[in-house]
């Protein structure tokens, strides 16, 4: 190997390749923010437009009960017991709502093989611990004895 002033010797290059290296990385990493920003600017526009329309949505569930307890004073009730139908209508709704909501909570049960599995492992840990070497595998996820 000739050593002549035009050639960058070895440690020059590894420093050129390392800071190389390094703006790449820092390049990269600025254009994930420039990204990320973009869909974070994107999700929470589409987010606020969700709400805006669930709130419109409510304010029309509200002008749509008002306009049925007018029919119904129009249809010759007296108002009050028009918006009482109305009323009571939405809390027959209601607790239509809460029964299915009950009967769907009991239905869920918790992680009850994953409770078996566990206890048999704390069996298995306790004889292993009291010195019983009869059992020394623990028993594997999922697998009943």
């Amino acid at each position: 190997m000739s050593m002549n002033g035009d050639e960058p010797t070895v440690g020059q290059l590894v420093a050129n390749a390392s800071k190389e290296l390094s703006s790449l990385v820092r390049s990269e990493i600025e254009l994930a923010k420039t990204e990320l920003k973009k869909t974070a600017v994107a999700a929470g526009t589409g987010a606020g437009m969700f709400a805006a329309a669930a709130f419109l949505g409510l304010l029309a569930v509200i002008l749509l009960c008002i306009a049925a307890a007018y029919g119904l004073t129009a249809a010759g009730l007296h108002p009050a017991i028009a918006f009482l139908i109305v009323a009571g209508a939405f809390l027959l709704i209601g607790a239509i709502l809460v029964f299915i909501g009950m009967r769907a909570l009991k239905s869920a049960k918790g992680p009850t093989r994953t409770i078996e599995t566990s206890k048999e492992s704390v069996e298995v840990l306790k004889s292993i611990g009291k010195g019983d070497d009869e059992t020394l595998a623990l028993p594997e996820p999922g697998v009943r004895r």
